[in-house]
Order: C-alpha cells, then sequence, then structure tokens
C-alpha cells in the first residue's frame, strides 16, 4: 500500500478506490468490504489523534474516494456523556428543527499521518484483509460439507495427511483414512468434505475417506442414474477398506438399479472399488417392508425366515445350516453391515439352532402347565402348541375354545379351566397376605390401576408410600413393572402426584 496514501495531509481519492480494486481482486474479496477495512484503520488512527472518547466516524467516498472523519454528537434530553452527546437546547441552537436521537456530524480536518501511524494502518489493513479472507474461505467450506473434493498431498504425517485444495489447506485424520492406505507428497486425492470448523489461522477444513457418505457420493459421480435422481441412495454402511453394503431404490420399473450401479462388466462399481482400495461393495435393493429390506440387506447369503420384533426394532432371522457362516460374514461382518442398513438390531441363528431353541422352551412351558395344572405331558405339550403361554390365558378362555382342540372333551375342558382358576385364585390370595404384612400405602392400591403382582414388584424395590411412588417417573415405573404399559405407568404417576397439586 501506497505510503504517500498515509503520509500526505490530503487523501488521494482515485488512489485509493485503485488500491481497494487491486487488493479486492489479488484476494478474492469484494470491493466494498475493503473498503469497510480502510474506513476501520482511518477512523482508528483518528480516534488515536482527536481522543478515544469521541464518537468519530469515517466515510470513503465509493465514487470518487474522498474520505470523510466526522465528530458525531447524539441528541439527547438528558446529556449523560458530553463526548458523544448533546442536549436538545444547545443541539437547536444549531438546528431549530432537530429532534431527539438525531446525530450530529462535524468534519474534522484531514489526519498528517506520521512514518509509525502509516505503518500502524497498513498493519490493521493486512489483519482486517486476512481475517475477511478467512471468514469467506469458512462461509464457503462450511456450504460445501457433504461434497467430495479433490488435493495434492502437502504433508503426509503419522497421524494425518495435509492436502492443498487450492487458496487453503485441508486435514484427514488417521482415523479418517482407509486402513493401510500410504500417501507421498504429490499424490492426487479426493476426499469427503466432513466438518469446517473455524479456527484463529483460518478455516479448519476436516476430510474423510471412511464417512459412509463417501461412498454415496462415489456412486453419485459414477451412475449418471443417480446424479440424475432416477436412482435414490437410500442407505449406506461402511467397514472402511474391507467391505461396504448400499441400499438403492428407483420408482421407475423400466430401470434395473443394482446393474445401473455395477454398470456393464461392472465398470462403475469397479472404478469406486479401486478408489476405496479394493473395499468390496453389495449393492442391495431397498424396499419399505422392514422384513423383506433385512432379506435383501443380508446377501449374498440366502435366509429362510424372519421374525420381526417391531416395537424394539429387532429382527432374528433364520439362516440354513449351509448359509449360516455367509449370512453372518467373518466376525460377523456381514450381519453387522446389515444391522447399520437397515437401522435395526439383526440377530442371524441357524434352522437346526432355532428348532432345539423352540424344542425346549415347549418343554420348559409345558413343565409349567404340568405343575401348576396337575395334567400329563401330552395336554400340556398340546396346549404350549396350540399358543397358551400364561395360566392367565387357559382361565380367561371359553370350554368351547378349548374343546375345539383335537383331543379335548367337555369335561377335560371344565377341568383344566376349573384348575387355572383355583390356581389364580390362591395366588391372589397369596399376594393379598403379602401386600398386608409389607404394609403398602392404601393409597397406592386405591389407584386402581396396578394388580396384587404389579404392587409386590413395588414393594420389591421399596415403594411402599405414595411419595415413593410419585416420585418415579413413568419410565422408571416400566422398568419396575416391565407387563406396565408406558401410558398406563403415565396415569399411574399423575394419579399418584394429584395431592401434591390440592
Amino acid at each position: 500500500m501506497s505510503t504517500a496514501l498515509w503520509t500526505d495531509s490530503r487523501f488521494y481519492g482515485p488512489e485509493l478506490l485503485q488500491i481497494s480494486d487491486a487488493v479486492a481482486r489479488e484476494k478474492g474479496l469484494e470491493k466494498e468490504k475493503i473498503l469497510e477495512v480502510m474506513e476501520s484503520a482511518i477512523q482508528k488512527a483518528a480516534r488515536s489523534k482527536y481522543g478515544h472518547e469521541h464518537d468519530i466516524r469515517v466515510n470513503i467516498d465509493r465514487k470518487t474516494g474522498e474520505v470523510s472523519i466526522l465528530k458525531c454528537l447524539t441528541v439527547k434530553e438528558n446529556v449523560e456523556n458530553e463526548y458523544t452527546e448533546i442536549s436538545l437546547e444547545n443541539a437547536q441552537k444549531i438546528d431549530e428543527n432537530v429532534a431527539v436521537d438525531t446525530v450530529l456530524s462535524s468534519r474534522l480536518p484531514p489526519i498528517n499521518f506520521g512514518r509509525v501511524a502509516a505503518q500502524v494502518g497498513r498493519q490493521i489493513i493486512t489483519q482486517k484483509i486476512r481475517e475477511a479472507e478467512r471468514e469467506k474461505q469458512y462461509n464457503e467450506f462450511v456450504g460445501r460439507i457433504g461434497e467430495i473434493i479433490s488435493g495434492v498431498v502437502k504433508r503426509a504425517e503419522y497421524n494425518s495427511v495435509t492436502l492443498d485444495i487450492g487458496r487453503t489447506e485441508a486435514i484427514i485424520k488417521k482415523d479418517h483414512l482407509i486402513p493401510k492406505e500410504n500417501f507421498r507428497v504429490g499424490d492426487r486425492v479426493r476426499a469427503y468434505i466432513a466438518d469446517v470448523s473455524r479456527e484463529t489461522n483460518g478455516p479448519q477444513i476436516f476430510l474423510s475417506r471412511t464417512h459412509p457418505q463417501f461412498l454415496a457420493k462415489l456412486f453419485q459421480q459414477e451412475v449418471p442414474e443417480i446424479y440424475d435422481g432416477v436412482i435414490e441412495i437410500k442407505s449406506v454402511a461402511r467397514d472402511p477398506g474391507s467391505r461396504a453394503k448400499i441400499a438403492v431404490y428407483t420408482a421407475d420399473s423400466s430401470i434395473d438399479p443394482i446393474g445401473a450401479c455395477v454398470g456393464i462388466r461392472g465398470s462403475r462399481v469397479q472404478t469406486i472399488i479401486q478408489e476405496l482400495q479394493g473395499e468390496k461393495i453389495d449393492i442391495v435393493l431397498w424396499s419399505d417392508d422392514p422384513a423383506t429390506f433385512a432379506v435383501n440387506a443380508l446377501a449374498p447369503a440366502e435366509v429362510s425366515k424372519v421374525v420381526m420384533d417391531e416395537e424394539n426394532r429387532k429382527f432374528e432371522v433364520l439362516a440354513p445350516d449351509n448359509q449360516l457362516s455367509l449370512a453372518i460374514g467373518r466376525r460377523g461382518q456381514n450381519v453387522r453391515l446389515a444391522s447399520q442398513l437397515i437401522g435395526w438390531n439383526v440377530t442371524v441363528v441357524s434352522e437346526t439352532e432355532a428348532i432345539e431353541k423352540r424344542n425346549q422352551e415347549y418343554h420348559q412351558q409345558s413343565k409349567v402347565f404340568m405343575n401348576i395344572l396337575d395334567c400329563d405331558e401330552v395336554i400340556a405339550y398340546l396346549l404350549v402348541t396350540e399358543g397358551f403361554t400364561e395360566i392367565e390365558e387357559l382361565a380367561c378362555i371359553t370350554k368351547d375354545e378349548l374343546v375345539s382342540i383335537e383331543g379335548f372333551d367337555e369335561n377335560l375342558a371344565d377341568e383344566l379351566i376349573s384348575r387355572a382358576k383355583n390356581y389364580l385364585a390362591e395366588k391372589e390370595k397369596e399376594a393379598s397376605e403379602k401386600i398386608k404384612k409389607l404394609k403398602i400405602d392404601k393409597k397406592i392400591m386405591a389407584i386402581g390401576l396396578l394388580s396384587d403382582k404389579m404392587l409386590l414388584q413395588l414393594a420389591a424395590n421399596k415403594i411402599l408410600k405414595l411419595d415413593d411412588l410419585a416420585d418415579l417417573s413413568a419410565d422408571e415405573l416400566v422398568e419396575i413393572i416391565p407387563d406396565l404399559d408406558k401410558d398406563v405407568a403415565n396415569e399411574v404417576i399423575i394419579k399418584a402426584r394429584e395431592h401434591w397439586f390440592k
């Protein structure tokens, strides 16, 4: 920046505008921003000369480049700071039409900058321009999070790789590099912009080659149908450098989404595999039916049955014995990636194991019925195979429903229902006696939403008084009483707290 500009008693307008134009072009910034920086620098110098306590403002004419240094006073009814404010009475001597909160300004003479002042001015402008440049870079890259960027390796260190991406640098940390991946200075590298943060030395741009969306963006670049939006990538799961799964979908029935992603003779997917250092990629068809999607996600293994627990978002998948190892994958990799792809917890069991488990459950449940109902093993096993799991279910069933089971007559049905009811009545009697001994607050029992079994579960957790129950959250109550519905638990807590608000 010209020294004459700062040391002369006058400001040369055209030269000032020429300098702002040149700096704006060199730094890739807006000319307006450069002029604002210059105004700030001149304002600081003016305050140093005329006093920091004054309200001094600087304006550069955008057409002529002329600099105006103004001392400003704000019109107030009651003056609190005589350096920056003026009373309405005194202001009306200057302009009789002036109103409160109007700013009156008087022009100060140009500053004759000395050598030190000129140097300080240049430093301030340089600093402010750097700040503006950093802010521009931050805004540029923060808006590009989620894109793929290419750069040249500038430094390759033990825990990170630094890329030159043009006007600035970007970092790939070691845990965001594909395992066993080594780069040398001068190598060209593609990576995914994962995050951008503000730092004192400029924006810090963090790249990743392990991010699942890096794979998705590579497919977007290689497959025109994905770029055009005809094929949609629904989800991605990766074990970087080893294996990945990507779920694709299209509403156009004339297009094979998997075939389009693979390409002729695998040309498209092979390009991506080479970029990812040989990472194997399973392309599967997405489905809005979770069970169908689970079967697809476990490819290349074939499964025979899927048992879905929608409430807990879990799948138990049955695989033929000869497909079990393939479905699970090496060190559980296949089933783990399938779980990530679906967003559900997936467990794979062999058909033999499932049959053994089911037989064991039938046997245990049969023994329970045999003990409670005092019946033989055949009758107990028939009840279990018909779907009875609790003695309460048998006590509530009608005789006709029980007779409909092959091998059951009316006398047997009456006897079984009667024994079930007697057992439950005896249990209720025992529970009532226990509740009396435990001295559970009658106000808890008066809520009317908790069975004797549930009251005993509360007592086992030392919840004996109404305030103890009221202190619980609905989630804590459900944890104590697993059979209690969440909505009912909320209602119980609300009723327990009613006395607090009376």
